[in-house]
């Protein structure tokens, strides 16, 4: 699925994103970092050559997902918003394990960049979230909303757009693993002086006040956490 966002930065600026959605997975796939540097020079290049290919391929090695750029500065910082990194639903607004509804937390977000001189800055973003239902869930499926924004450091917020994942948890789990793919993020920049450094991309689920208050506070419960087995005494193992 690829979506497109555009936003006037100025008269003859303009940020853009395009997305493509990946379905549930159980593990994330390649990383985002890019691959090694070139290799030394001296005797045996075809046979070192034919060896790292050989090495390459063993071992699975995921490509960059961006053109090898020599970058005119540092990327822009890619952060989960602490407020909005976890989607927990409790029925009734009562915090308690037996009340938790759907449940969703972004746990890993990779990135990488290119830029040279004066051109726009070009990102790629890989998001992995981890989602749940818990006993007030009642049916298999489940669309979460989340965001995705672009904004000056510290400053105000250049685009934001909204995307919706849908999850289907199987009938035997109630955990899913699924991960997103930003293919791209274009960022303009004013001139050649202008850093990736000066802007962010900010990412987090689209949650109540509540739910942000809760993970505000940074709460989280343990299922059976301080309970105690009917006819099992505080501090004794359980019968075998």
């Amino acid at each position: 699925m690829r979506r497109t966002l555009s936003v006037a930065l100025s008269a003859t600026m303009a940020l853009s994103f395009a997305m493509t959605a990946v379905g549930a997975h159980a593990q994330m796939g390649g990383g985002m970092g890019g691959q090694g540097g070139p290799g030394g020079g001296g005797q045996g290049g075809d046979d070192d050559g034919g060896k790292k290919k050989k090495r390459d391929e063993e071992w699975n090695q995921p490509k960059a997902p961006l053109a090898q750029l020599r970058n005119a500065g540092p990327c822009p910082f890619v952060k989960v918003l602490y407020d909005a990194s976890r989607y927990v639903e409790f029925k009734g607004g009562k915090e308690s394990s037996a009340a938790a509804g759907y449940t969703g937390e972004i746990q890993g977000v990779s990135s990488g960049c290119a830029y040279k001189n004066d051109e726009p800055i070009k990102m790629q973003v890989e998001v992995l979230f981890a989602l749940g239902r818990g006993p007030e869930a009642v049916e298999p499926r489940k669309t979460y909303r989340y965001w995705v924004a672009v904004t000056e450091r510290n400053k105000s917020v250049l685009a934001k757009e909204y995307f919706d994942l849908p999850i289907t948890f199987p009938a035997s789990g109630d955990r899913v693993y699924a991960t997103e793919k930003l293919q791209t993020i274009t960022i303009p920049r004013a001139d050649i002086k202008t850093s990736g450094g000066n802007f962010e991309v900010l990412i987090g689920f689209d949650v109540t006040p509540e739910m942000a208050a809760f993970n505000r506070d940074g709460k989280r419960f343990r299922v059976n956490a301080g309970q105690v087995a009917q006819g099992q005494q505080a501090g004794t193992p359980p019968k075998q």
